[in-house]
């Protein structure tokens, strides 16, 4: 085994912009590791990962070969035929051959292959070092990198996502001798930029993480993320709350900081008068602060600012901290208190002057046929059809709104608080904002009856009217967001457990568009809501198999088709499950090439045969035992009653000739296979389980 050392890369930079870090410091690591790979260089990975703070990159391996293995080459060259000639002797192909090698032709050694043998230079010559090939190695991995807008310093003509200061490259104890983007390699790193303003010197790999650490940064973004959390617990528990922390905002302070230190800050408690969620933005968003919530969920008047520096006057970070806030909290509370003296109700007066679509009308026209779409199916579902309309009829009310102005991601929860200040019933202020629901991938859908409903409505006029005015997606272009769209209605319906008829509720949909002469394909829109429904229970682990034995029946109700499904997932459990399914697509192939006219059922006289007569009479049997389940959308009692059958299904095919000459015969065999068949199909198109 060759000898190992351990390898560190640092790239030393300006800061790095903040939502890019994770991603560029993974492609550096993982470009180190393919550029080695591709020399052959041998590595223990160990638990090595990538690691970086706004200021550096860094690869820190725990063990690198010191070398290459040898080096072996094969080069073919001329056939026999043509490298000699009649004597024997070399022709000026194979001297050219040789001379190219390097050797004499009588050195070349020979092999064989289809065509017949040939001459072939094999040569062996000892690996690199390491420390020679690493500055290729480092300039590959970071000509590699994704950095959308290179940055360009000095006059040079090299560019980098920001620029860059010092490298440090350590093979073991050495310094391995590089040169990339304008710096020399050195075994000196740099410590935080305000807390320890000086050269660190690193002794050897093993050294860096710690050697930071002393220098007040933590070059392991998991340990600076479990600081940053524990640390702003701490100061919530402290205010007597407990702080909320999103993925997004904890990523975002940890790519900010290389010494992070919480500081607990508050604000004026009538704030609190203004809706929680516009204050939750501005603090995440705009200043990446960590609100705290009381016991309830409730936001309190404290926060959390993560300084990249342990103060020696945390009050005056505090203040600081406090100060930037004020003005953004004193907006929105004036955008608040003059929405309220305006009120919900006059806000939608301005909606009939806001295009919604050219083709689909004003926002106003969206409204009302919301409206009537929601009115329709709140009784469908055991919603309060006047609820229902007035819910939307103010739905989109809040658009017209300083707040959402301001503030866009609060649309629907601006309306759901000026409802209730309007002195709306709860259940329809809550609606407004539950009609967005679900905002976001992994987002909960509506909860209650009246959201359910809106939000149904929405999304079955935004998706008529997308395909009406020819808005489809192609590609990555969804300007309406139709797939979103359709996803969301396609979950509400399932998850609410709402047997609709959707082909009924896009037709009524559609009808909204009569007056403006334009029309979607329903049958294409209903298509295109299936297809979402694929990528749906792919994540929840349903077989496309699966999917693709209901998808093949469409049925109109969603929920009647997640049913099946499961009823297909149980029964692809069953032992008979297998053999079913194959015996199905052969009778589907069977009556598919039938040349003859196959009668509703079969004649009882016509059975000649003892396993067609069984079959026939299981068969019965089964359709009896089967009509009131699958009345009842029972799916799994109709599938585990008909997996019975599987005796007589394969005593029939092993005994009986389905394409009998006597043409009476033959078009009463197929008869009692459809049958079969169609009450299979009844459930699903379980073909599709068979390999």
């Amino acid at each position: 085994m060759s000898e190992q050392k351990s390898l560190l890369i640092e790239l030393g930079t300006e800061e790095l912009p903040v939502k890019a870090l994770p991603g560029l410091a993974q492609a550096f690591f993982d470009g180190v590791i393919t550029a080695l790979e591709k020399r052959g260089v041998g590595f223990q990975r160990g638990d090595a990962k990538p690691l970086y703070t706004p200021r550096r990159l860094a690869v820190l391996l725990p063990a690198v070969d010191v070398e290459q293995p040898e080096q072996k080459s094969e080069v073919l060259g001329p056939y026999l035929n043509i490298a000699l000639d009649a004597n024997g002797e070399p022709t000026k192909a194979l001297q050219g051959f040789a001379s190219k090698a390097g050797i004499d032709w009588q050195q070349l050694e020979r092999t064989t292959d289809g065509k017949g043998e040939r001459f072939v230079h094999r040569a062996t010559k000892p690996g690199a070092r390491t420390a020679e090939l690493l500055p290729e190695v480092i300039s590959e991995a970071l000509a590699g990198m994704p950095i959308p807008k290179p940055m360009r310093w000095g006059d040079h003509d090299y560019a980098f996502a920001r620029p860059v200061h010092w490298l440090v490259v350590l093979l073991g104890k050495d310094v391995v001798d590089a040169g990339v983007l304008g710096v020399r390699s050195d075994r000196m790193s740099r410590g935080h930029r305000f807390e320890h303003d000086k050269p660190v010197w690193i002794g050897n790999p093993g050294e860096y993480v710690d050697a930071l650490r002393a220098s007040k940064v933590l070059v392991d973004a998991e340990e600076r993320r479990a600081r940053v959390v524990a640390e702003v617990q701490q100061a919530a528990a402290k205010a007597g709350g407990s702080a909320r922390i999103t993925d997004d905002n904890l990523e975002q302070v940890v790519c900010l900081t290389e010494w992070p230190s919480a500081v607990l800050c508050s604000f004026e408690v009538a704030f609190l008068a203004v809706p929680q969620e516009a204050l939750i933005e501005t603090m995440e968003i705009n200043q990446k602060f960590f609100p705290v919530l009381n016991d309830g969920g409730k936001l309190t008047e404290h926060f959390i600012g993560i300084a990249n520096i342990e103060s020696q006057n945390v009050a005056e970070v505090r203040k600081g901290y406090e100060r930037v806030i004020r003005p953004r909290f004193s907006d929105a509370k004036f955008f608040f208190d003059e929405d309220l003296k305006q009120g919900l109700v006059a806000m939608g007066d301005g909606l009939k002057t806001v295009t919604y679509q050219a083709k689909l009308g004003s926002v106003a026209d969206k409204v009302a046929r919301v409206a009537a779409l929601a009115e329709h199916i709140a009784p469908l579902v055991g919603a309060d059809a006047a609820q229902a309309r007035r819910a939307a009829e103010l739905s989109k009310n809040d658009l017209q709104s300083r707040m959402v102005n301001e503030f866009p991601e609060l649309q629907g929860i601006a309306g759901r608080h000026y409802a209730k200040a309007a002195g709306e019933d709860s259940g329809i202020a809550l609606a407004i904002d539950e009609a967005y629901q679900p905002r976001f991938a992994g987002d909960d859908i509506a909860l209650s009856p009246l959201g359910k409903v809106l939000a149904i409505a929405e999304r079955l006029d935004t998706l008529a009217g997308g395909f009406a005015a020819g808005l489809k997606p192609t590609g990555n272009k969804d300007p309406f967001a139709l797939r979103r769209n359709a996803l969301g209605l396609a979950r509400t319906i399932i998850e609410s457990g709402f047997n609709l008829d959707l082909r009924a509720l896009l037709a009524r949909a559609n009808a909204g568009f009569a007056e403006r002469n334009v029309q979607a394909d329903a049958s294409e829109l209903f298509d295109f809501i299936l297809d979402r429904l694929r990528g749906y229970y792919t994540d929840k682990g349903v077989p496309a198999t699966h999917f693709n034995a209901v998808a093949e029946l469409k049925p109109a109700s969603l929920y009647d088709f997640d049913t099946r499904l499961d009823a297909i997932g149980t029964f692809a459990t069953l032992p008979e499950a297998e053999a079913l399914a194959a015996a199905n697509k052969r009778i589907n192939n069977i009556l598919k090439k039938a040349d003859i006219a196959i009668p509703a059922g079969e004649d009882r006289a016509l059975l000649s045969e003892p396993a067609e007569s069984a079959l026939a009479e299981a068969v019965e049997a089964a359709l009896g035992d089967t009509d009131e389940a699958l009345h009842k959308h029972d799916y799994v009692r109709v599938l585990n009653r008909l997996a019975l059958l599987r005796p007589q299904v394969d005593a029939f095919f092993d005994n009986v000739m389905v394409n009998a000459e006597d043409p009476a015969i033959r078009a009463n065999r197929l008869a009692l296979l459809k049958r079969l068949a169609d009450r299979f199909r009844a459930v699903a198109a379980i073909e599709h389980l068979s390999a």
